[in-house]
């Protein structure tokens, strides 16, 4: 992190998380990009080719980056055109709350009502023996999952659920559905994002195990959303874990 050490105001956010943050924060990035999900904002490109040029010529205070979805290169190139930037790693429950508490840190916004109610309620605990296995693919064609170093995992962890693909040697290690059967999955958690699962592909993800299509901007983006994702991420799956809902 190179980051400025006066709170910043004009800041350029290359992760839709963190631009999700910074506008319930109060802070309005000078530009985004183009999946944030914000069109009325200016836009430099994507999180992974975004307009050096373009950022720097904004003059911004900050540029905010993740190392799970943007390129070291381009936080290089950055900090070579003299742009402080703070690059967030995202790899749990609790670096989310880290997050916005940075974020607000850094934008002076550190008593905002946003930050002052972000509280993430406690862990499930649930029995080894209780605790429900699922399969989360994140892609299809060649099919994907995650290990648990990941965020996603971490939060459905938080939930009493366990990714059977935990201990994958890699961070999104590549499978096939064989595979993921001999791993006894209780259920699959079918992700609306980043692969847009639908009922079109509840039949086939069915010959493993139950199907659940689930919400993946709840599951995968962080920061402030967090708290209420996983009340809204409990609600929804309370049939699958045990004294949960």
């Amino acid at each position: 992190m190179a980051a400025p050490s006066a709170p910043v105001t004009r800041v350029v956010s290359l992760v839709p998380s963190a631009t999700e943050t910074l506008l319930a924060l109060g802070v309005v990035p000078v530009a985004v990009t183009r999946f944030c999900e914000h069109p009325e904002l200016a836009q430099v490109g994507g999180t992974k080719n975004p307009d050096i040029d373009a950022i720097v010529a904004l003059a911004p205070d900050l540029v905010v980056l993740c190392e799970e979805e943007n390129r070291k290169e381009d936080a290089d190139a950055l900090a070579a055109a003299g742009v402080a930037t703070c690059a967030l790693v995202i790899d749990t429950v609790e670096d989310a709350a880290f997050a916005v508490a940075a974020l607000a840190g850094l934008t002076g916004t550190g008593d905002a009502t946003a930050v002052q109610s972000f509280a993430i309620g406690p862990a499930a605990r649930v029995e080894a023996v209780d605790r429900v296995r699922a399969f989360v693919p994140i892609w299809r064609r060649p099919w994907m999952t995650s290990n648990a170093a990941t965020y996603g995992s971490s939060l459905l962890a938080h939930l009493g659920i366990d990714n059977v693909f935990a201990d994958a040697a890699t961070r999104y290690p590549q499978v096939d559905l064989e595979q993921v059967a001999a791993r006894r999955p209780d259920v699959v958690l079918a992700p609306s994002e980043p692969y847009a699962f639908k009922e079109g592909h509840v039949a086939e993800l069915r010959e493993v195990a139950p199907v659940e299509l689930i919400d993946g901007q709840d599951l995968f983006w962080w920061g402030i959303r967090t708290p209420a994702a996983i009340e809204r991420l409990r609600r929804r799956l309370h049939e699958w874990v045990p004294g949960g809902g």
